[in-house]
Parts: structure tokens; C-alpha cells; sequence
């Protein structure tokens, strides 16, 4: 496992903050704010979309163990959602067992965001947000529908719009940093409640929505797999 931090370098009399090299490299890494790597059939993205964002740096030693160091300013926003995708492609009426286990080492103080799954229709006309832990000021978009146990967790559930997509944000009602998901029941739950009809699932993706990491932290993925 690689961690990304930062040492104290002298250049004369100017003090310069310069990374610390890894003890052994990754098989991958960019600070490339659109860098992407695909292994094993997933696609992983540094994916610093937001305005106001900082550095951030992606690396991966496989689609399961991979991390970010992000340095990211203490202000509102979300800055980035670095991520591992894998493409499902099938209708919610002709998904087989459909899970996903994870196992995260996040920060948990002076920072803002959520280890969150993000499941696309394939028309990305619906984002399902499955929020596993959060940490500083962030909350879902929409208003609170209900409280439901439902792909083996239980959660406090919210529906809205961006005016891009509709927005369904299952947030955990207590933080986990492992666990397993069992996709295929939630979906079929939003769609029971008529929130949407046979649709096509198209990514399932698991990151880190950050808001602010000011100083530089890092999100170690210590596992990640779907299957179905």
C-alpha cells in the first residue's frame, strides 16, 4: 500500500513542501486532474471536477487497492470524486445477485466528505448515492423521503434533482468503512417505490466525494470488488 505525504524540503532559504517518495511505487499514479487507468475491467478516475479545487494525486496497485492524497481548500464545494468503476449494463429486471464489498481507511477530523457508491443509469438520467461513511459539513441533495434497511444496511433516504439528473442519496444512518452492498436489492427497491422503471444500470462506482481536505489526507481503498 502506498501512501502519498509530504516532507519539508530547504532550498536555500526558501522552505518548499515536495512529496515524499514512496517506499515502493505504485503500479500506477497520476496528479492529472482527468488521469484514468482500467485493469481487470474496472476504470479508475482522479476526476477533480470541482471549482476551487487543490492537488490531489491518484495511485493504484490494482482496482482494489488504490488510493488519493488530496490537499484541498476549506471552503464549500465538492472538489472532487476520485473512483473505481465497473460497467454493469443490464436491466434492473435481468440483474442476477449484484453486490459490492469494500474496505476504506478515510480521515476522519478537519476534513468534508463521503465514501460514497455511485450507481448510473446507463442514459444517466438516474444517480443512485449510496453514502457508507461522511465526515465535516456535507449533506445529501433533495429532501428525506424515509428510513429504510434495504441491500443489508439501513438508511436515511433522500430524492431530489440537480437539474441534470434525478438524485436518489441513501446515506448510512451510522459510518462504516467496511462492508458489503447488495446492489441488485436496491435498485429494485426505487423501483418498486415507481421512482423509475426497468432501466439499464449502467456504472457502479465507489470514491471518495471530497469537499475539503486542506493540508493534504489520504483515502486508502483497501478493498473494492463488484460482482454480477
Amino acid at each position: 500500500m502506498q501512501r502519498r505525504r509530504f516532507v519539508i524540503a530547504l532550498l536555500g532559504s526558501v522552505l518548499l513542501a515536495v512529496p515524499a517518495a514512496p517506499a515502493q511505487a505504485a503500479a500506477w499514479s497520476s496528479s492529472d486532474r482527468w488521469g484514468t487507468w482500467s485493469s481487470s475491467g474496472y476504470t479508475l478516475y482522479n476526476n477533480v471536477w470541482g471549482s476551487g479545487h487543490g492537488a490531489q494525486t491518484i495511485w493504484a496497485n490494482s482496482p482494489g487497492n488504490w488510493g488519493v492524497w488530496a490537499d484541498h481548500p476549506n471552503t464549500g464545494g465538492i472538489k472532487a470524486y476520485p473512483n473505481a468503476t465497473r460497467h454493469i449494463g443490464r436491466p434492473v429486471s435481468a440483474l442476477g445477485p449484484t453486490t459490492s464489498t469494500f474496505d476504506v481507511t478515510v480521515p476522519t477530523s478537519g476534513v468534508a466528505f463521503t465514501t460514497a457508491y455511485d450507481i448510473w443509469t446507463a442514459d444517466h438520467a438516474h444517480e443512485i448515492m449510496l453514502w457508507m461513511n461522511r465526515y465535516g459539513p456535507v449533506g445529501p441533495l433533495g429532501n428525506r423521503e424515509t428510513t429504510a434497511s434495504v441491500g443489508g444496511h439501513t438508511w436515511d433516504i433522500h430524492r431530489g434533482s440537480n437539474g441534470a439528473n434525478q438524485v436518489y442519496s441513501f446515506v448510512r444512518t451510522g459510518n462504516t468503512s467496511t462492508g458489503t452492498v447488495d446492489i441488485r436489492a436496491v435498485v429494485q427497491w426505487i423501483r418498486a417505490r415507481g421512482w423509475f422503471g426497468d432501466v439499464t444500470i449502467g456504472d457502479v462506482q465507489l470514491g471518495y466525494e471530497i469537499t475539503s481536505a486542506a493540508g493534504g489526507r489520504d483515502f486508502v481503498t483497501n478493498a473494492f470488488t463488484v460482482t454480477g
